[in-house]
């Protein structure tokens, strides 16, 4: 009995799309996976890299300043004079400070938070007071002057070396002194000081209980004020130079209200040291709105309900987060410039991935489209193809992002500190929606009508649409624009997105030129190469002009990438080349051996033995005078000038200015006259040769001119002109024979060649002490002192790195597109009797054209971009830890670096020609039979 249609079995549903797609083309699929996930991972971690880096460089500028700088200070008077005696006392005592203490660094306002350990609070006299006692040293008979302090938890942070520490009431004061002071003033434990009293003229009775040693004297609780711990002897100047000693007593705080029986005029104070650990770089723009608040606005205000109307919160922290902010806005627009070409780069490469799949299932989807498929069907199955491999490959990268890009303190993100997850989880999602979108945008833009066979699709009949036309000039004017933007503002302005994106658009520009006259080239090397021997040059050439059209992208990833390559290194190489340059103006040479003050003669011998030192090429000894008085020739109403007068030995000087390159001067300029030493005592008319620098040179004119000098009195002429010299940074100068000299005494000495300035300490030290030694890499150093240098020059690397590799990538998916048009090819010609060694040439030398192009376009477009936009981008601050004016150099150029410009080209030819002799190998490899099937639209 036949069975009816309900009871049949349904049958078996067809297998997903997606999944069969994933089935039969698993290498494709995992491609594309490894390549969104390190496109994502690189989008994640850079917004976390930036992150970290400017969160370190704040809390190390915090942490680094002196304690002096950072501090936060609130002060206010003491009770007024209307109040009794009694409860002006009672406002100093120490409990009532402690709570005025606790309660106003309370209503500090965020982010500002500070370490209870380092808080101190008291009272001080702000005038100090004089020391009455005749037993007290006088060095030129004028007494002694003191500050009063009264600091809480003395006794935490001092040890006691004599006597007991001070307790002492209001009426009856007790103090301590420090080693240093007691040593200074010769104050004993008993000893009684009396300072000069506010009311009455009985003075004010301090009983000195004990000496102490500061612990940690280099910390915060007294580096505030060095004079609590060290005295020091300060000079007075009238008629003539006297000295005195200041020095400083501490009482205890229950002796604090004694104070309002001096004349120091005292106040109040509670110090506050602010803590840096849980602040981001996000938090300088609170940071500096707290800091103004609480220095003048409603914080202050409230502080004040706690301390009194006077209340006053000074520091110069908002200076510090201020030459921050300084320094950030600096870097952060030339670190966009390096991030721009790299996800420029990167979204080329992934394009180029997208083009390569829709070449490979052309056949496939334009038969698809042919039986009535839809668009909108095409796009939503290749969507989900995508899809299910770019975003699990974006979600990992996020994950990995966020494992290996921590803060400083070891935060991962989050809520709670550490970097946020916002920027990264928005790169993460850009490139994802690129990976999945690309593939069926541009599978639907190519079948938008149902086809069944292509035409001819290459650069030599390509004919560019009017709209590519429109879209070419579009980006030639916003290229234009950024390029004079930049020009002429710089890049000052972080928020100026299209001047970070200059290079970029010039490199694009650049490539699409070279799309269009890439044809020409060709057309010109295949007339010769027709008159060739052999078939294999004619038809690579032939081969590469039959190139698909959408060879755009390849060369558009490589012309970026090498743009990309050559501006990362000629910043690199200008940060460098100013740090060195910087370093070198700093010391002269190699190495500087002078006095830590001026005029301090070098002891007999010491250049023979550092010439003996081990490294040491050459020694130039100088003899420097400063402040010489320059005349003025010609007008008695000229202001007055002076110059530094330098000495010199013309052969060593002058081989150190051609080393250095300031300055250099032939030595026989500064022939000798032949009269020096006692000599020349008697003979004031000789005329010494001289070099000056622009403004004394201007001063002084052609005519010998007469300059008295503590070196001898004698006349000078201006042989030559040179704006630097190795003896002195950025200061006027005037260069002269030392032999010619009346009284001859080596000041410095520039030492070049050592490398080991421990050895040429110990050879210094060992005939004096007080010579300072001073070495171009220590100098070169200390230019590099902030994380947010340091993690600029990171920023750089990774992005020559990552373009470098993403241009390898380019290269492989270029030859990849067409991989099996070209092994069917191989095979064809295989059968005609081209032999394995032959089809190996006609490969390379097919891929080699473009690859020849984009590498010459890319270095001829990476040495135009530098000195194009070198104008609008100054390196200072990236290359120097200072602000301009305390620096050697005033600007840090950009340049070009030839190395940056050679090696990528170089690099990118070189993996072309070996990527495609592997292909022509793995093509040899296979048998022509397997390449030549039978109805094989191939």
């Amino acid at each position: 009995m036949p069975r009816s249609p309900r009871s049949e079995k349904p049958a078996r549903a067809v297998a997903p799309w997606v999944r069969t797609r994933l089935r039969t083309a698993p290498w494709a699929a995992a491609s594309l996976a490894l390549l969104v996930l390190v496109t994502a991972y690189l989008a994640a971690v850079l917004p976390r890299a930036v992150d970290a880096y400017e969160t370190e460089g704040l809390r190390h500028d915090i942490r680094t300043a002196a304690p002096r700088s950072s501090v936060l200070e609130l002060t206010a008077e003491p009770p007024g004079l209307e109040l009794p005696p009694s409860v002006r006392e009672a406002g100093l005592a120490p409990a009532v400070l402690g709570k005025q203490r606790d309660r106003a660094g309370a209503l500090l306002p965020a982010p500002l938070r500070t370490d209870p350990g380092q808080t101190v609070h008291g009272v001080r006299t702000v005038k100090r007071v004089e020391g009455l006692d005749p037993w007290l040293p006088r060095p030129d008979g004028i007494s002694p002057e003191l500050v009063l302090a009264s600091l809480s938890g003395l006794a935490e942070h001092t040890t006691l070396r004599a006597g007991r520490l001070p307790a002492g009431t209001a009426r009856a004061p007790e103090a301590v002194v420090t080693t240093k002071t007691a040593e200074a003033l010769r104050i004993k434990p008993g000893s009684v000081v009396h300072v000069p009293g506010r009311v009455s003229a009985v003075p004010l009775a301090l009983t000195v209980t004990g000496i102490v040693e500061p612990r940690g004297p280099e910390g915060p609780y007294w580096a505030v004020e060095p004079l609590l711990r060290t005295p020091a002897l300060a000079p007075l100047v009238s008629q003539e130079v006297t000295y005195y000693w200041q020095g400083a007593l501490l009482l205890s705080p229950t002796s604090a209200p004694a104070l309002l029986s001096t004349t120091g005029e005292p106040e109040v104070y509670f110090r506050y040291l602010p803590t840096a650990d849980h602040l981001t770089g996000r938090d300088a723009g609170r940071l500096g709105a707290a800091l103004a608040s609480a220095s003048g606005g409603p914080d202050l205000v409230r502080l004040r309900e706690v301390v009194g109307p006077t209340g006053a919160l000074t520091t110069e922290l908002d200076t510090i987060v201020g030459a921050y902010g300084s320094m950030r806005g600096a870097i952060d627009p030339v670190v966009a410039v390096a991030v721009f070409g790299i996800g420029a780069v990167a979204a080329v490469v992934l394009a180029m991935t997208g083009g390569l799949f829709v070449a490979r299932r052309d056949g496939e989807l334009a038969l698809i489209r042919s039986r009535g498929a839809s668009l909108t069907g095409i796009g939503l199955r290749l969507l989900g193809e995508t899809s299910a491999v770019a975003v699990p490959a974006a979600l990992l990268a996020l994950v990995l992002a966020v494992a290996t890009a921590r803060g400083p303190d070891g935060a991962s993100g989050g809520v709670l500190g550490g970097i946020p997850l916002l920027p990264s989880v928005l790169a993460t999602i850009a490139v994802a929606l690129v990976a999945m979108l690309v593939l069926p945008l541009r599978a639907v833009v190519r079948h938008r009508r149902p086809r069944l066979h292509g035409g001819r699709d290459d650069l030599l009949t390509a004919r560019p649409s009017r709209r590519r036309t429109v879209l070419e000039l579009t980006l030639l004017v916003l290229a234009v624009s950024a390029v004079a933007s930049l020009r002429l503002r710089g890049t000052g302005d972080s928020g100026d997105h299209l001047v970070s994106a200059a290079p970029v658009l010039v490199g694009l520009i650049a490539a699409l030129v070279l799309v269009r006259v890439y044809p020409l080239p060709l057309r010109w090397a295949a007339r010769p190469a027709r008159r060739l021997r052999g078939a294999v040059g004619p038809l690579a050439l032939a081969r590469a002009g039959r190139a698909s059209s959408a060879g755009t992208l390849p060369l558009l990833a490589l012309v970026l990438a090498l743009t990309t390559a050559a501006f990362g290194g000629s910043v690199l190489a200008g940060v460098a080349d100013a740090r060195d340059r910087a370093a070198l103006l700093a010391t002269g040479a190699d190495a500087r051996i002078d006095g830590t003050v001026e005029w301090t003669p070098l002891p007999a011998g010491l250049a023979e033995a550092v010439r003996t030192t081990p490294g040491v090429r050459d020694v130039a000894p100088l003899q420097i005078e400063y402040g010489v008085s320059l005349p003025s020739p010609g007008s008695d109403t000229a202001q007055p000038m002076s110059s530094a007068l330098v000495g010199v030995e013309p052969d060593a000087y002058t081989r150190l200015a051609r080393r250095t390159g300031f300055g250099p001067f032939p030595a026989a300029l500064l022939a000798t006259t032949g009269k020096g030493g006692k000599e020349a005592a008697a003979d004031t008319a000789r005329v010494l040769p001289a070099i000056a620098s622009p403004s004394v040179a201007a001063r002084l004119g052609s005519a010998p001119q007469e300059i008295v000098s503590a070196a001898g009195v004698f006349r000078v002429r201006i042989v030559a002109v040179r704006p630097t010299t190795p003896a002195l940074q950025g200061a006027d100068f005037l260069l002269v024979n030392s032999a010619d000299l009346t009284h001859r005494a080596n000041t410095a000495l520039l030492v070049s060649g050592p490398s080991d300035g421990a050895a040429l300490r110990a050879v210094v030290k060992a005939k004096s002490a007080a010579l300072l030694v001073s070495t171009r890499t220590e100098e070169r150093a200390g230019y590099v002192d902030s994380p947010l240098q340091s993690g600029a020059e990171r920023i750089y690397l990774g992005a020559i790195g990552a373009g470098a590799g993403f241009a390898v990538v380019a290269v492989l998916l270029s030859l990849l597109q067409n991989a099996p048009e070209r092994t069917t090819l191989l095979a064809r010609l295989r059968t005609m009797g081209l032999t394995r060694r032959q089809g190996r040439r006609l490969l390379g030398l097919e891929a080699l054209p473009q690859a020849v192009l984009a590498a010459v376009g890319g270095t001829l477009v990476g040495w135009a971009t530098v000195p194009l936009l070198a104008p609008g981008v100054d390196l200072f601050r990236l290359a120097l830890a200072t602000t301009p004016g305390f620096a050697p150099l005033d600007s840090a150029p950009l340049r070009v670096d030839p190395w940056s410009l050679a090696v990528p080209a170089v690099a990118v030819v070189l993996i072309t020609a070996v990527a495609a002799a592997g292909q022509a190998w793995w093509a040899g490899r296979r048998g022509s039979v397997k390449e030549l099937r039978a109805g094989d639209a191939r």
